[in-house]
């Protein structure tokens, strides 16, 4: 009897700690007090970028000198300058910033804890002298015609009109858009802040399972964005009407994490679709990206590349989802190709890079070499789409400059097109066999990408003739960026994942403190060039006053 009531115990906490496990992965407490309808949420670790970059390192920065110089700062706005705790705020606890758009407009939130209750009153009271104070189920509401704030001595919830309207375009087309425009609302500000505080638990983002799991990753900073809610008034009419263009948006959510490492700024993001767009990208997700393309580069000073797979038969399928399939086979019919001819050309690879860049002739601009390259899947069919291009092209390229620098041929592997003919050939031919060193950091997806700001900074260096703000500005650029590397497009848990890595030349110090101390080093030598230039006009002003013929003479 025992045992059996030792195995029903086990069983039992095994349950509960299973039950927990599955709340826990489904629920947050970041979202509680957001809307579902939010399009944008930004959500900051305060405790984290506080550990890596503290108030002091920015109270060094140029431009904070300048603000609290500022000689129209009243003395109470000096002391949160001093010291952002004097606000009340608990400064390295959560902020939840978010946006909710509507029919009527749209409006903006900031979520927060207190440190001190007594102190957050008073900063209401010196910095808005026309609020209102009232109270109401154990909050304190401080209102203005623009605003309001509700707060207890734990947090805080404050709310802005950023305008109602209706209309987001004013155009005279009604075939295009839908032009009518229903009343202005004004919003009560007021009610908006209670509604966010009396949120059923189930309306709100503490209960979606996509936020939950972005909040469960470890991050300085999450953003979300919901094309869906940021899309929800657009009224199309005409032939958009006829496109199921509302697919591209129901159900799309794209989620973030930020990251300020070492020598680097991560971004983890994920792209999720509604029903018909996930099952598109399950199905037709294409393989890895063809890093030998990217060796077929024929230079090493280059600037940056972007390459990925598809499959091409999932153009196919995206078109009838958006109900087009029939318009383009329609217009693809008149230049001689339809799109089983398309699917057939391709085999689904596609680069785009740029390389050498060097001043041009006239000493202002740059001119870089550009490549974009495609695999070929059937040799005939690919022929029908550069008859057709060139059909469709050469009335607007004919007899230009641009059209007499493009070069294109094609081998039984590749198509590719280039503004410098040699780039062409020697790509065509394959013998570059470039060892770029950062294909082994582009981690294995569906897409991938480098940026070598190094190299571009470096191209675009100053003249021997430009002003001490243009080097100055110049050489804290190239002291400061690396490269950029992107990858993803691996299809798992119902989103698209993907992957930024910004690298700094510094590699042992926090990226955040790198970022504060280089807008302090631009924001003193912007500060120069304003003087310089507010110097050399009143200079100008006091020679035309000399100039100027003396008053009252003939």
């Amino acid at each position: 009897m025992q045992k059996r009531i030792s195995i029903l115990s086990v069983a039992a906490l095994a349950a509960v700690l299973l039950f927990s496990s599955c709340k826990s992965k489904k629920e947050n407490k970041q979202g509680r007090y957001i809307p579902e309808t939010a399009g944008v949420v930004l959500h900051v670790n305060g405790e984290s970028l506080n550990s890596k970059l503290s108030w002091e390192d920015i109270k060094q920065n140029e431009w904070f000198k300048d603000a609290y110089a500022d000689s129209t700062k009243s003395a109470f706005a000096k002391t949160i300058l001093d010291n952002p705790e004097n606000s009340g705020v608990n400064m390295k606890g959560d902020i939840i910033i978010f946006m909710v758009k509507d029919s009527t407009g749209n409006y903006s939130a900031v979520e927060g804890a207190i440190s001190d209750e007594a102190k957050f009153k008073k900063m209401l009271a010196e910095t808005n002298k026309t609020g209102k104070e009232t109270a109401k189920d154990g909050y304190t509401y401080y209102t203005d015609d623009k605003g309001s704030v509700a707060y207890n001595k734990e947090r805080f919830v404050a709310t802005m009109s950023n305008g109602d309207y209706d209309k987001y375009f004013d155009v005279p087309n009604p075939e295009v858009f839908d032009t009518t425009s229903p009343a202005k609302v004004v919003r009560d500000m007021r009610m908006v802040t209670e509604q966010i505080l009396a949120l059923k638990e189930e309306k709100s983002l503490g209960k979606n399972e996509k936020f939950s799991a972005l909040m469960s990753e470890k991050g300085d900073a999450h953003f979300w964005f919901n094309a869906q809610y940021l899309a929800s008034d657009m009224n199309l009419g005409g032939m958009a009407a006829m496109a199921n263009l509302s697919k591209l948006y129901d159900g799309a959510i794209t989620t973030g994490t930020l990251n300020f490492d070492n020598g680097k700024i991560n971004v983890d993001a994920k792209s999720y679709g509604g029903k018909e767009m996930t099952e598109l990208y399950k199905k037709y997700n294409g393989g890895n990206f063809n890093k030998e393309m990217i060796k077929n580069i024929p230079s090493q000073n280059l600037a940056g590349v972007f390459t990925f797979n598809f499959k091409p038969e999932g153009v196919k399928e995206f078109l009838k989802i958006l109900n087009m399939d029939g318009l383009v086979n329609l217009g693809a019919g008149q230049v001689g190709f339809n799109l089983d001819d398309f699917i057939k050309a391709n085999k689904g690879d596609i680069l785009f890079a740029a390389t050498d860049i060097k001043k041009d002739s006239s000493g202002f601009g740059t001119d870089a070499k550009f490549i974009f390259a495609t695999t070929i899947g059937d040799k005939a069919a690919f022929t029908k789409l550069i008859d057709a291009a060139k059909k469709v092209g050469a009335p607007m390229l004919g007899g230009n400059a641009m059209a007499e620098k493009i070069a294109f041929n094609t081998s039984d592997k590749y198509f590719v097109l280039s503004n410098d003919k040699a780039t062409t050939e020697t790509y065509i031919a394959g013998t570059a066999k470039s060892n770029f060193s950062f294909l082994d950091k582009i981690a294995d997806g569906s897409f991938g990408g480098y940026v070598n700001f190094q190299y571009i900074i470096g191209a675009t260096k100053p003249s021997a003739t430009a002003d001490s703000n243009a080097v100055a500005s110049y050489n804290a650029t190239l002291k400061m960026w690396d490269d950029m590397i992107i990858s993803g497009g691996n299809f798992k848990n119902g989103a698209i994942s993907q992957h930024w890595e910004i690298n700094l030349l510094d590699k042992n110090t926090n990226s955040l403190k790198q970022l504060n101390s280089y807008a302090g080093i631009m924001a003193a030598i912007e500060k120069k060039k304003t003087t310089a230039m507010n110097m050399k006009w009143e200079d100008e002003d006091v020679v035309a006053e000399k100039l100027a013929p003396s008053k009252g003479v003939q």
